[in-house]
Formats: structure tokens, C-alpha cells, sequence
């Protein structure tokens, strides 16, 4: 039986101060180098995600963006993508300026990844967001919306006070063609509003992952709402002790917290080794 593995990354894997444990890192290596079947799956980028998790040995490609992109961690080869049509991302784009919204908007425009907002309209939780992720090479500033929802867009990022998302919430979580999520930042104030296509989540992305490595069992680990489609289709699940009680009440079991190695220390005690 191949089992794959996948846990969260932000509450999860990482402890409260955005690492991962040198205790963690060895344990996992050492798992992997054996034969464990293990990824991670993140609403980050892949840009983003490398650089909590360097030195976690990933053999096989990871999840990203909530599940919109699967990537090989390596090269940075897509190997699977999810994008909006362009009558989707159009009506987005109008509800967004409608509502005065200032996304990032996530696309891949003339084949290069990239974020654009416009600059100067940025709030305290958008600045935050660029200021801790500064010389990410795509970051596309923008003077004004012309050019804001050019190329294949796959991703857009609100973030602002619940009180601002929430109707906006209301309008995509009820469109089908859609996948919306609305959840409060980790150890921060504001909200960052999501929105994807329908079939990009942790789950689907799972589901394609399994198939291609030919895996037969899937355990996942998480810690938020967002990862409870993921949990739904894993044979075993289960959500760290400083999990939502959401999550916790669909899991299989609670593991111990993010800060005290929960992933790690399960994988060592439970985790199956073999691949065939």
C-alpha cells in the first residue's frame, strides 16, 4: 500500500513563528529518505512556500494555492493548472470594482507568474503582504487598473477587515462557478478574502496528485476551515491541537500543536515506510 502524506503548511507544519522546526525538518528528511510518500499543500505560492520550508526534502511535486497549481518543487514546472475562463475572471473583475475592492490578482501574463496591484491604493494587511515578501520577482505594481486583470488569471487575493469581505463573500461563496474562502489571517487582525475557480482546492489537487504517483491511501494534516475538503477525501486526517474546532470535529484524531512538532512526531510513530 502507498500511502501519501500531505499536511498544511501556515498552523500546521509551521510553528507560530513561520518555521519549521530543525526537529521537524530532520524527522521528515529522515522519513522521505526511507521511503515516505510526503508533500505539503498551501494556499502560498510556490515562491512564498520554499522559503518556509528550505531544507524539508519534497521528492514529489507540492500543492499550491489552495490547491490551483501543482508544482514540481524542483524546477518549478507546472504540472497542473487551474485558470479562470475569461467570461469567469471578467465578472470577478467587475464585482471587485464595483465594491471598490483592491485585489492581488494571480496570472500568468505572457508565461510568467505574476501579482499585480495597483500601487498607492495598498491598506495596512496589503502592505504587510508585500513588505514580508519583498523582492518577490512577481510583484507587478501598477499605476492604474488598465492592465490589473491581464493574462491567464487563476487567483484573486483580497484583504481588509471582515466587515469590508464579507459581502463580497456572500456573492462568490453562492456563484457556482466559483470557490471562495474568507478566513483571518495567522496572528493577524484583518481577513483575506480567496477567490478560485470551482475545482481548485486542496481536495481536487489531492485527488490528481494521488492518481499520478499512483498512490493508494491518502493522511492529511491541517489546522483550518479551508483544509476540511481536504480532510473529507483523505482515509485518515488529522488536525493539529491548535486547530479550529471546525476541523477538529471532522477529523480522526488531534495531534499535538503546530509548535510542538505534532506532524513530525505522528510520522515517526505511524508513518508507513514502505512504497510498494
Amino acid at each position: 500500500m502507498r500511502t501519501l502524506y500531505v499536511t498544511d503548511l501556515d498552523g500546521t507544519l509551521l510553528n507560530s513563528n513561520d518555521q519549521i522546526s530543525q526537529y521537524s525538518i530532520e524527522t521528515i528528511n529522515g522519513l522521505v529518505a526511507k521511503g515516505m510518500q510526503f508533500t505539503y499543500a498551501t494556499a502560498r505560492s510556490l515562491v512564498s512556500a520554499s522559503v518556509v520550508a528550505k531544507g524539508l526534502s519534497t521528492t514529489i511535486p507540492v500543492i499550491a494555492y489552495n490547491g490551483a497549481l501543482i508544482i514540481n518543487p524542483d524546477t518549478g514546472g507546472v504540472i497542473s493548472s487551474l485558470s479562470f475562463t475569461e467570461e469567469e475572471a471578467s465578472y470577478v473583475s467587475g464585482v471587485l470594482r464595483e465594491n471598490g475592492a483592491n485585489p492581488l490578482v494571480y496570472a500568468y501574463v505572457e508565461g510568467v507568474e505574476r501579482v499585480s496591484y495597483v500601487a498607492g491604493r495598498e491598506n495596512e494587511g496589503i502592505r504587510r503582504y508585500l513588505d514580508v515578501r519583498k523582492g518577490d520577482r512577481r510583484f507587478r505594481p501598477l499605476e492604474d487598473e488598465t492592465c490589473l486583470y491581464q493574462g491567464d488569471i487563476f487567483y484573486f487575493t483580497c484583504i481588509a477587515d471582515r466587515e469590508e469581505l464579507q459581502g463580497l463573500y456572500e456573492i462568490f461563496s453562492e456563484d457556482e462557478r466559483y470557490r471562495c474562502t474568507l478566513q483571518q489571517e495567522l496572528y493577524r487582525p484583518e481577513y483575506f478574502l480567496e477567490i478560485m475557480p470551482k475545482k481548485a482546492s486542496k481536495a481536487e489537487a489531492i485527488k490528481s496528485l494521488k492518481e499520478i504517483w499512483h498512490c493508494d491511501r491518502v493522511v492529511s494534516f491541517g489546522d483550518a476551515v479551508n483544509d476540511i475538503p481536504m480532510f473529507e477525501i483523505s482515509d485518515e486526517c488529522y488536525a493539529v491541537a491548535n486547530a479550529v474546532p471546525e476541523l477538529k470535529a471532522c477529523a480522526t484524531g488531534v495531534i499535538a500543536s503546530n509548535d510542538e512538532d505534532g506532524v513530525a512526531k505522528w510520522l515517526l510513530q505511524y508513518g508507513r515506510l514502505s512504497c510498494g
